[in-house]
Formats: C-alpha cells, sequence, structure tokens
C-alpha cells in the first residue's frame, strides 16, 4: 500500500455498515486494496490520519455541463427554453481555446466541491437556439471538431474522471459530416484522455429536439458503432410538453431503450414512458435544484425508484444549479420529495447519499469503478469535518453528513488517493490561470453579443 487512509468515520456506500470508525489502504494504481475497522495493520507507505472526520465517496455528478462555470445567476427568472438561448447568446463567439479554459475552470470547481466523477456533457459544435413553433434547435454558429475535443482534453488536464458525451447535430449538420465529427470525438476520448479518467464515451441524446425519428436511429447506430452509452435530455419542462412526449416512441421503436440508456431530468413522464423505461432497464438522473430554478418541476423519483430503475443526481449547469455543491442538491432533493409526498420518511438521508454517490455511477455505467468505498475501486474520496465549524454531538453520522454538513466543512479531495483539494484551494498548478482565463475570456465573448458583465474582475 502506497497510502493508509486511518482514524476516520467511513461512509463506505458499501456493504450492510452505513458507517464505522476504520481505514483503507491504496494501491500504487490508485485504487483501494483493503478496507477495515479500528486501526490499520502496521505496514510501510504514508500515513493519511482523518482526525476523526467523516471519509466519504468523492460524489458522482451523473448529468453536467461542465463549461458554463462562467455563468452563474444568468436569466435568473427564466424557465428552460429562454435560460438556453441566452446561454447560447453569450457563447456565440467562443472559439476552441475559449470552450478549453471554460471547461478547465468549471472541471476545478467540481473538484473543489468533492465531485470527482462526472458525466460530462459537452458545449456541441452546433451552437443553437431553441425553437418554439418547431419545438427544435436551430443552428446559430458551427464551430470546428476542435471545439469538442478540447473540452475533453481540459476535464482530463483537470483531473476529473469523466464520461464525454457528444450531441450527434444531424439536423444542423450533413449526415455524413455530423456522424464523422461524434466518431473522431469518440477517438479522441479513447486516445487522449489518461486511461484511469476515462469513464468512457456517450451520445448526448437530442431526440427531445428532434424534428424526425431518423435522429434515434442515428444515435442507435452511434452506440453499436462506438460501443458507447447514451443519455437523453427528456420531458425536463412542462413547456409543450404534448410534443415532447410525442418523442418518447422514436427512441423505443429505434431500439435504443436499455440499460446503456438513461433519461436526464424525466419530470413530466406518463405512466407509459415509466413503465417501459423501468421494463427496458433504463436509468433516470435527477437535477433537483435545476429543476427547482428553472421552474421545470418536481420528479416523482420515489416512484420511479419503486419501479426497480437505476436513479442517480447530477449537478446540471453552474449556470442553473449556480453553485456546485452536492451537499445543497442532496437536501434540495430530499426537502422538495418531502413536501410533495407530504411524508418525512419518503427518502433517508442514506438513500441520499446513496443516489449522489454509487446511485449516480449505477445510473452512467461506471459503477464497478467510482462510487463507494470497496476494494478494487479508485480511491476517490472527501474528508468532511463536523467540527470545522463545529456542528455539535454527532447522533447519526450519516444523517449529519447529509442534513448538516456543507462545503465548510470539506477539508480535502482526493482522486485516486491524490489530494486535489485542500482547505479551500486547489492544488492543481493552472488553477489560478484557469479562473483568471474563465473571467477574461467569458466577457469578453460574451460581451462581442453585447452581453456586458456588471462587475468584470478586478486584477488584485
Amino acid at each position: 500500500m502506497t497510502l493508509i487512509v486511518h482514524n476516520a468515520v467511513l461512509l463506505p456506500v458499501a456493504g450492510e455498515e452505513q458507517w464505522f470508525h476504520g481505514w483503507f489502504g491504496v494501491g500504487a494504481d490508485g485504487r483501494i486494496t483493503a478496507i477495515g475497522a479500528g486501526d490499520p495493520p502496521a505496514g510501510e507507505g504514508e500515513r493519511l490520519d482523518a482526525g476523526g472526520a467523516f471519509v466519504a465517496p468523492g460524489f458522482v455528478s451523473a448529468h453536467s455541463h461542465i463549461f458554463t462555470a462562467g455563468m452563474r445567476g444568468v436569466a435568473a427568472t427564466d424557465t428552460l427554453y429562454p435560460w438556453v438561448t441566452r446561454n447560447t447568446e453569450m457563447l456565440l463567439a467562443t472559439g476552441a481555446e475559449d470552450l478549453y479554459w471554460l471547461t478547465l475552470a468549471g472541471a476545478l470547481d467540481f473538484l473543489g466541491a468533492g465531485v470527482t466523477s462526472a458525466y460530462n456533457f459537452t458545449q456541441s459544435r452546433v451552437l443553437a437556439k431553441f425553437d418554439y413553433e418547431t419545438s427544435s434547435l436551430k443552428a446559430a454558429a458551427v464551430r470546428p471538431v476542435e471545439f469538442l475535443t478540447r473540452q475533453i482534453d481540459a476535464a482530463a488536464d483537470a483531473g476529473l474522471r469523466c464520461v464525454n458525451a457528444v450531441r450527434l447535430d444531424d439536423e444542423q449538420l450533413p449526415e455524413a459530416e455530423a456522424l464523422e465529427a461524434f466518431g473522431l470525438a469518440m477517438e479522441h476520448v479513447a486516445a487522449a484522455v489518461p486511461p484511469e479518467l476515462n469513464l468512457g464515451g456517450s451520445v448526448f441524446g437530442s431526440v427531445q429536439w428532434a424534428t424526425d425519428p431518423i435522429t434515434a436511429e442515428r444515435e442507435r447506430a452511434m452506440m453499436r458503432r462506438h460501443r458507447v452509452t447514451n443519455q437523453a435530455h427528456f420531458v425536463e419542462t412542462a413547456e409543450q410538453i404534448d410534443i415532447q412526449r410525442a418523442k418518447f416512441d422514436w427512441y423505443d421503436k429505434a431500439g435504443v431503450l436499455g440499460p446503456d440508456f438513461a433519461f436526464g431530468h424525466f419530470v413530466h413522464p406518463t405512466d407509459h414512458m415509466i413503465d417501459r423505461a423501468a421494463e427496458t432497464g433504463c436509468a433516470m438522473v435527477w437535477q433537483p435544484m435545476s429543476n427547482g430554478r428553472l421552474g421545470s418541476g418536481i420528479a416523482d423519483v420515489p416512484r420511479l425508484l419503486a419501479t426497480g430503475m437505476r436513479v442517480g443526481m447530477g449537478l446540471d449547469d453552474q449556470s442553473c444549479t449556480d453553485v456546485a455543491d452536492p451537499f445543497e442538491n442532496m437536501r434540495t432533493g430530499l426537502y422538495l420529495q418531502r413536501a410533495r409526498h407530504s411524508d418525512a420518511a419518503i427518502l433517508a438521508p442514506a438513500d441520499m447519499l446513496r443516489l449522489h454517490t454509487l446511485g449516480a455511477a449505477a445510473a452512467i455505467g461506471v459503477d464497478d469503478r467510482v462510487g463507494s468505498l470497496e476494494v478494487g475501486k479508485y480511491a476517490d474520496f472527501v474528508i468532511v469535518d463536523p467540527r470545522r465549524p463545529d456542528l455539535g454531538p454527532i447522533w447519526d453520522p450519516v444523517a449529519t453528513y447529509v442534513l448538516a454538513c456543507s462545503l465548510r466543512n470539506l477539508r480535502g479531495v482526493y482522486v485516486g488517493g491524490r489530494r486535489v483539494w485542500a482547505d479551500g484551494a486547489s492544488t492543481h498548478p493552472q488553477a489560478t490561470e484557469a479562473f483568471a482565463q474563465l473571467h477574461d475570456r467569458m466577457v469578453r465573448v460574451a460581451g462581442e453579443n453585447g452581453i456586458h458583465c456588471a462587475i468584470p474582475r478586478v486584477a488584485v
């Protein structure tokens, strides 16, 4: 073992015990080699004394748009589609290097919040606006493939484990060009992302905004050809709900539904949609903070769980969740469900912790590698100290962790046993430059389209 983490209150999200005082060892490959209660056995290796703090799996965001870190507070009173259009307007002047720095800053922001793995929807090379008349996306600008690959590079350079998702854009581009670009992006994921950070590629499902069922067929073809998964934003908002629901059968008839497919949001499904999703083994990914901020609605997560569906949680955009805070995301989701059902027992704190760790990993098909503290999995973990600031006596460790802890208690974040964030600061050598670039580039590109920052960054 190269690292032994000890003197910890472990919340492993695995096995029968929800918590215990214990330790675990990390091997040279960044994976957990042993775990146990009490004190560790004698042996060589660096020792990390957790000081009696909570040590839990790094959070998994199973639905994320990491490039949006420079657009917090945007369209603050808009629903989904006007908000999407505003985001696009702010990004119209961006190039590939702009997206690199926006994504690098966003990924470092995730890591600083204890998120060690993410499903990342890259910003499409087709910058599009939502057209209400056709309920589809209309191209406003088109960028080269490097627009995608530089985002993939940035997440890897940050040290964030990622599933990288790419939209086909088959209605905005000639079919051959769209499919070739997708293939090039998937090849880049395989060739350029370090294997330990590469959680796979995926289709950024876009049937929600398509005008022809052939999009579902093309997505299925890409899934088979490149052996990747698919996650589609679906029935996220009540706007144009009949049009949205009518497209569900496009996926079903194309043979896309199955264990490699996840519905992002799934706030307004019909009974038929729920039954078919469960029957075919689909997953669902829940974004409670985003859905609340945009007025999209409250997904009936307990009902979906009762069908046996895999359900995970995501932080979505920094531009609609605004703060990448998995603790706040868990609490928001928990309290919304209890209020919706008038039932304080509808979900327990342990359920919420699982949904944002192992459940999220399972929803995107990576639970064999991340999401819990188990032998053989990557040693991705957070140290959270309920005494800094002091939260008082701990009657139920899991309840305290989920209901009372927050980012102010976060002391350290580790990916593969390597510290990436500690006591309020990133350990990444480019962290300072990344956020300076985020400020400068985001303000510049938005300004080129007449959207001006109220308080630009002031150099210190």
